[in-house]
This record gives structure tokens, C-alpha cells and sequence, in this order.
């Protein structure tokens, strides 16, 4: 009976996702916002809609919505030439459709505005160097530029335009888009990427350098899609379709305006789109803010310690057995520690990347398989440090009672090893807080979600609202480890074991 029921659960959670319609956006106000607007848009379709917020490039979310983790995101026709198809040297329109449909992908009419690179500078800068277009740039070979790491990636990014224009520049620096602005605005930098439907070239007064070689193409934005949502989802293409032709740069610009500027969510403005046509009332005041940010903490808190605690328990489960194995044989040791020492050097965005392709899936699932890899050495090599160093007149004192090999682990050796494995254990925990706020790039949720969208708007408090209780999280976390370490701990133990 009981497999009946688990049948007919993973069953049922099978269909509900297969009748969710998946929405996904990078990691920028202008693509959030229209997942928010798409995402809204489908729920008055009547469809069961989750937004896969914020994931990290294009790379990662063309993969994400070419694997199935995705059914739909905004995208540009720049970015697909240039990037994505990058090696198939595409032209056309016609070419890049046919080149989507080979994977099993769609791209819709253009939603009605292009949101190309340019170079912006402070009018300061601009009339220091005289420059007004990008070939002025030549006449500067000192300029510190500040692109996001991506840009400098990129087929169509910096290297292109380097070689394009000539340019001399060496002073190059990676840097967040949105940290960018004010870099640029502190003087940091004297010059960055923008996208010309970006709320704060107004905002700043910036001076943005005219592309005078016709560098940059068109990036008209799309709607990319599964091939297979006409079929499966009729009323994701309805809402699709009613999202086209509808914006251009100036209106764009304003929404944009409205997240970045005045302080609202995407999710709320995009929610007015609908209401009231796009207005707002304002900007919101810091006291309003402020609460906004407040009220959020319940939900990401327990989405944090969602994280955590699921990749904890799997790594106490499997890596205090690794560490025993290791101690137990030589031949196991170095394959054990050094196994576990290989997969620490990760890097954690490389592995979550990886890790929503295999897997096909974005969200907790990943960011759990990927906090538990990264507690897996601290927990595995403690626990053989705390085996290895117990005195052998112990373990001769203990044969000599005639306890078999397992019962004198399990009450002679682990019992002597517990400092030391909690010292593992607390030090995987302090790893695993900090570490899930990248989650948040493939749309865990957690306290990284407010960090992530404090830096998109520039909004200290909401950065504060996910890393206050980050570290307060971390702190209460190695106390209640504390608390049960002296509990359980044999008293003697400690003493033993230094």
C-alpha cells in the first residue's frame, strides 16, 4: 500500500510539472522584468506559472530552456547571431530560426524593441577626453574600462570591438552590470557597457558614445521557446503571442525606470503593466523599502535553511562513512581524501551551471546536490583525523576486552572522534550559508535572492536583508552544533582527542 501511495505521488507531482509553464530570465533588471510581465501574462491564461528568476548568463539559460528546465525567457536577436550560434555564422532571420528549430527550440515575433551594447562614460569623462564616439576612444589610451565578465567573453563583446575599432586599451576590469553604474558614477572606472534601454544612462546623465563603424547589430528582444509548447501548452503560446509588438525602447525604458530608479519589484511592476497601463506612483521611500525588504525574510529564511539543512544531512549520512573507510584503509585513503579534495576545487557557479543541464531541472534540487558536494572534505577528513589520532593503547585496551571490530567503532572510536567530527561539521555548515546565496542564480531562492536583486536596484537594504541573516543563520547554526556536541560528546572525549 505504502508504494501505492508513493506511486501515485511522483505521479501526480510528474503531471503537475509537466502542466507548469516555466518562465526564465537572466540575471538583469530588463530580463527579469519580462519574465515578470510573461510570467503575469500566463497566469490570466489561467496557467500554473513559475518564474525561474536571475539565472546566471546567457549561457546558463539558453541551456536551461534548451535541456526542458525552462519552457520560455527573453532573448535578443544580437545575442543569438553573435554568441549563441557564434561558430554557425548565421545572418538572417530565417537562418536563426531554422538553427533554433534543429534543437528543438522557437523564437517568437519581436516584442518591439532593441536593446543593443553602446559604451557609456560620465559627461565629465566625455569632455576631459572629447570623446562622442567609440573611435574618439583611440585618442584615450588610459581610459579604465569596466565590462561585465560576460561582455569580455563574448564573440560580440569586448575583444570583437577591440579589434573592430583599434582600440589600445589595456586597463580592463570584470565587473556586475549593475555595480558598474556606480563604479562609474564614484569614478572607479571611467567607462562601461550599457544597454541602451537602461533606466540609468537618464538617470546618471550619462554620455553614451555613438557605435560610429556600426559594430553592434540589432538586438531586437524575443520570446525563445520549447518547440513542443504549442502542442503542450496552447495557452503559453496565447500568452506569448499577446507579448509581441507591444514595447518599444522608451517604454521599456520607463518599466526599467520604475525597478532600478523608483524601487519596486519586477513582479509588481509588471503586475501595474497590466493594471494600470505601466504608471507608478512614485519612487518608494526608504521607510517603504525597508519594510518591503523585512517582510520577505520569513520566506527566504526557510528557503535557506531548506538548502542547508537537505545538504547537510546527506553529507553527515555519506561523508562520516567516507571518512571512516579512509582511516580504516590505506588503500581507500588517498582515493577518499583526495576525491573529496578534487571536487572542493569546483568552481561552485561552474557546478551549479553543470548541474541544471544534467539534471535538466533548475532551482533547489541542484543547489542541494551542489552544497553537499562542497561539505563533503571537511566532514570526510576530520572524521579520519579524529579516527587516526586516538591513541593506540586505546584501541589495545579496548581488543582486550574482546569487543569486535564494529562495536568498538561504535562505542570506543567514533565516541573519542566526535570533536573532531563536529569540527567538520560546523565548518561544512559556515561553508553551506555562504555558499546557498549562489543559488540564487539558478533561482533556489534563500537569502541570495535579496542580495542578487539589492544589487540589480542598488538597494543596500535589501542586500542587507539576505546577508544579516546569512550570518546570524551561520552563527545560531555553530552554537546549536555547540550545544549538541556537548551534549553527546562522552565526557573525557575532548580531552582524548587533543
Amino acid at each position: 500500500m505504502r508504494w501505492c501511495v508513493l506511486l501515485v505521488l511522483v505521479l501526480a507531482l510528474t503531471a503537475s510539472a509537466q502542466d507548469r509553464f516555466t518562465v526564465g530570465s537572466k540575471s538583469f533588471t530588463e530580463s527579469v522584468l519580462l519574465g515578470e510581465i510573461l510570467a503575469e501574462r500566463a497566469r490570466r491564461e489561467g496557467l500554473n506559472v513559475r518564474h525561474t528568476a536571475s539565472l546566471r548568463g546567457t549561457r546558463l539559460v539558453f541551456e536551461a530552456v534548451k535541456s526542458g528546465a525552462i519552457d520560455a525567457y527573453p532573448e535578443y536577436t544580437g545575442t543569438l547571431l553573435r554568441e549563441v550560434f557564434a561558430d554557425q555564422g548565421l545572418s538572417s532571420e530565417v537562418e536563426l530560426r531554422a538553427a533554433l528549430a534543429e534543437i528543438g527550440l522557437a523564437m517568437s515575433a519581436p516584442i518591439g524593441f532593441n536593446n543593443t551594447y553602446a559604451i557609456g562614460v560620465m559627461p565629465a569623462t566625455a569632455e576631459e577626453f572629447g570623446l562622442s564616439t567609440i573611435s574618439d576612444m583611440r585618442r584615450a589610451p588610459n581610459l579604465r574600462l569596466g565590462f561585465t565578465n560576460e561582455f569580455i567573453e563574448r564573440n560580440d563583446g569586448w575583444r570583437a570591438l577591440k579589434g573592430a575599432y583599434g582600440l589600445p586599451h589595456e586597463d580592463v576590469r570584470g565587473i556586475d552590470h549593475d555595480l558598474g553604474y556606480r563604479a562609474l558614477g564614484s569614478g572607479a572606472i571611467d567607462a562601461k557597457e550599457v544597454y541602451t534601454t537602461d533606466a540609468k544612462i537618464e538617470d546618471m546623465g550619462l554620455v553614451v558614445l555613438e557605435d560610429d563603424l556600426a559594430h553592434f547589430p540589432r538586438y531586437d528582444a524575443v520570446w525563445v521557446y520549447r518547440a513542443d509548447l504549442p502542442e503542450r501548452l496552447p495557452a503559453a503560446i496565447a500568452a506569448i503571442e499577446a507579448l509581441t509588438g507591444i514595447l518599444d525602447e522608451r517604454g521599456m525604458s520607463s518599466l526599467n525606470a520604475q525597478v532600478d530608479i523608483d524601487g519596486r519589484t519586477e513582479a509588481e511592476v509588471a503586475l501595474n503593466y497590466f493594471e494600470t497601463g505601466g504608471a507608478a506612483e512614485g519612487t518608494l521611500t526608504f521607510g517603504e523599502r525597508t519594510r518591503q525588504a523585512i517582510a520577505d525574510i520569513p520566506r527566504t529564511t526557510a528557503q535557506h535553511a531548506l538548502l542547508v539543512g537537505a545538504s547537510m544531512l546527506l553529507a553527515i549520512v555519506l561523508a562520516i562513512p567516507m571518512g571512516v573507510l579512509a582511516a580504516r584503509s590505506s588503500r581507500f585513503e588517498q582515493v577518499v581524501l583526495g576525491g573529496s579534495g578534487i571536487l572542493q576545487t569546483i568552481p561552485s557557479l561552474a557546478l551549479l551551471a553543470l548541474l541544471v543541464s544534467v539534471l535538466a531541472i533548475t532551482g533547489a534540487v541542484p543547489t542541494i546536490v551542489a552544497l553537499f558536494v562542497y561539505s563533503l572534505l571537511p566532514i570526510v577528513r576530520t572524521t579520519h583525523s579524529g579516527l587516526t589520532q586516538i591513541p593506540q593503547s586505546v584501541r589495545d585496551s579496548a581488543r582486550s576486552l574482546g569487543l569486535p571490530r564494529g562495536r568498538m567503532l561504535l562505542d570506543v572510536e567514533l565516541p573519542l572522534a566526535l570533536p573532531s567530527i563536529f569540527a567538520g561539521i560546523k565548518t561544512a555548515v559556515v561553508i553551506n550559508v555562504g555558499t546557498a546565496t549562489l543559488g540564487a542564480f539558478i533561482a533556489a531562492g534563500g537569502y541570495g535572492e535579496p542580495i542578487l536583486a539589492g544589487i540589480r536596484r542598488g538597494d543596500t537594504m535589501l542586500i542587507l536583508s539576505g546577508l544579516i541573516p546569512a550570518a546570524l543563520m551561520a552563527i545560531v547554526l555553530t552554537l546549536l552544533l555547540d550545544l549538541l556536541e556537548r551534549v553527546i560528546t562522552p565526557s573525557g572525549a575532548h580531552s582524548n582527542s587533543s
